[in-house]
């Protein structure tokens, strides 16, 4: 999908920050983003699904630009609201929802909670120093958290703060949130993923993650397995064509190029879960190890360590 423009602070004259007004949206967008019936059944569609799937009673949209999820979730009853950083792209919101959507930058704190935060190829167009302080921000903010940002496109000029789905996995871990496992939301793009702010015992967090780490590889190892086979199937047929049923084998052919992308899809989203459960399972074993080291010191240093050690080991272990 082309991305659904962006929450970054427009550019000062000359000073080589992107800015984003109306060329952009009408150029850099793939199709021109307006109101029209690929972006509206595009962001209907999103706004079924993230009802069909999390029965959110409030959204934001962080980074809204012209409105259109705002407005389709609000027409299925839901309390939307969107902000985004370009004035223009707000000035085009729909009269509907205008009073719902704002012109504010992620960097400054959000003016009230919300049941779900929704942020759709956003954060990488964020300035970098900037991650930590949008982060804790849209965290702070609510408990679920549902995140789609491109994990390549480097060369899209406006891609200022592009990361692997593990570095925004260890990101997000340090506040707190976790990718819910059990949850897909392929149907947004490959990548796209639902954080849920977790209070568990540490040693149960790594042990769900290592899991599902284990599971995640089986899964794409399967998908690259099937993708493979399916491209040498393609490249009999194509090296067969000179035969009678050409028609034939040009119909099978058709039909596994579109298995190909079919394929190829899945394992962008696969390794893209591979990724973020990777980072969020180190992020859980450099916690385990910082705690294991503070312990220790404790041990050593402290009239009565090892007492005390115990009770913070249970307590890591979730046990009274």
């Amino acid at each position: 999908m082309a991305d659904q423009p962006q929450s970054v602070e427009p550019a000062a004259a000359g000073n080589g920050t992107p800015e984003y007004g109306a060329f952009y949206y009408r150029h850099d967008c793939g199709i021109p983003y307006e109101r029209n019936e690929h972006w509206l059944g595009f962001f209907a569609e999103i706004a079924d699904g993230i009802i069909r799937s999390l029965h959110p009673s409030s959204v934001l949209d962080a980074g809204c630009a012209m409105g259109f999820l705002v407005e389709a979730l609000h027409k299925r009853g839901v309390d939307a609201h969107g902000v985004d950083i370009s004035e223009y792209a707000i000035s085009q919101v729909d009269d509907s929802v205008r009073e719902r959507c704002a012109a504010a930058s992620l960097a400054e704190p959000l003016q009230r909670r919300y049941d779900l935060i929704v942020s759709i190829e956003v954060l990488e167009h964020i300035p970098a120093e900037e991650t930590d302080k949008v982060i804790a921000n849209l965290c702070s903010a609510t408990d679920r958290l549902l995140l789609s940002t491109t994990p390549h496109d480097f060369g899209e000029a406006t891609h200022l703060n592009v990361q692997s789905p593990d570095a925004w996995a260890a990101i997000l871990a340090r506040e707190g949130f976790m990718r819910d496992l059990e949850q897909d939301f392929s149907f947004i793009t490959p990548w796209a993923a639902l954080y849920t702010r977790v209070e568990e015992p540490l040693v149960e967090t790594v042990r769900r993650y290592d899991r599902a780490l284990t599971r995640q590889r089986q899964e794409t190892s399967e998908v690259r397995t099937a993708l493979l086979a399916n491209q040498d199937k393609l490249a009999e047929l194509e090296d067969a064509q000179g035969v009678e049923n050409r028609s034939q084998i040009g119909v099978e052919i058709d039909r596994l190029r579109e298995e190909n992308l079919r394929l190829r899809d899945l394992l962008i989203g696969k390794d893209a879960e591979l990724g973020a459960v990777r980072g969020q399972l180190a992020s859980a074993e450099e916690r385990s190890r910082a705690v294991t080291a503070v312990a220790s010191r404790v041990q050593s240093r402290i009239p009565g360590g090892m007492r005390i050690l115990g009770a913070v080991m249970r307590r890591l272990q979730g046990r009274s």
